[in-house]
Parts: structure tokens; C-alpha cells; sequence
């Protein structure tokens, strides 16, 4: 079992910057691979960026590449998303997921409660 929790979401204005943290626990978060996905009103859910279990493989989507960067401290058991050039379409809630093989939009293994980002124009 793992849990998930995030944190550092909030408020900015367009251009901004804010780093999402995902802290998990258990001892088998090394063997995880974990991503960040997010969900906006009345749009469908987004995968954001992947990162593979020792954080040398990392996706990205088109509208957040150069932007975002996603890394991950196995000894920490924290996944991060960092968020600059932040854009008034970045606003949605974000989630963090774990999965045995790899996250997707629809398909993870466990996530956590999300923390929403709100950029303002």
C-alpha cells in the first residue's frame, strides 16, 4: 500500500512559478514509477509528466514541455513538479500517482487527494 500526499499548490499570477511536492509512504517507493496529472472543469484529465523508478526516463506533455519538470528523491520518498511560465490553462487540480509500470491519465495504481493550482491572467 502506498500513500500519497500532496502539497505546494495555490494561487499565482500568469508567468509564475510553484513547485507541486508528492511525499509517499512506504518502503517500496523506489520500485514506483510516478507521474503528475491534472484535471480542469468540464475538460478531461490530463497526464502532465511521468518519471520512471530511478528518474532516468521522464515524459512530458506537449503543453507543459520546457516548462514543467518533474524529478523524484527515493530518499525522500518525494516525487516533484516544478511549474514555471505558468499559464491561466494550468489551472486544474493536480494529482499525484504511483504505479507498478507506468502512470497514465486513466490508469494508476494509487493517487493521491490533489492540491489545486489557480494562475490568474
Amino acid at each position: 500500500q502506498v500513500q500519497l500526499v500532496e502539497s505546494g499548490g495555490g494561487s499565482v499570477q500568469a508567468g509564475g512559478s510553484l513547485r507541486l511536492s508528492c511525499a509517499a509512504s512506504g518502503r517500496t517507493f523506489s520500485t514506483y514509477a510516478m507521474g503528475w496529472f491534472r484535471q480542469a472543469p468540464g475538460k478531461e484529465r490530463e497526464i502532465v509528466a511521468t518519471i520512471n523508478w530511478n528518474g532516468d526516463s521522464t515524459y512530458y506533455a506537449d503543453s507543459v514541455r520546457g516548462r514543467f519538470t518533474i524529478s523524484r528523491d527515493n530518499v525522500k520518498n518525494t516525487v516533484y513538479l516544478r511549474m514555471n511560465n505558468l499559464k491561466p490553462e494550468d489551472t486544474a487540480v493536480y494529482y499525484c500517482a504511483a504505479d507498478r509500470m507506468l502512470v497514465t491519465a486513466d490508469e494508476y495504481d494509487y493517487r493521491g487527494q490533489g492540491t489545486q493550482v489557480t494562475v490568474s491572467s
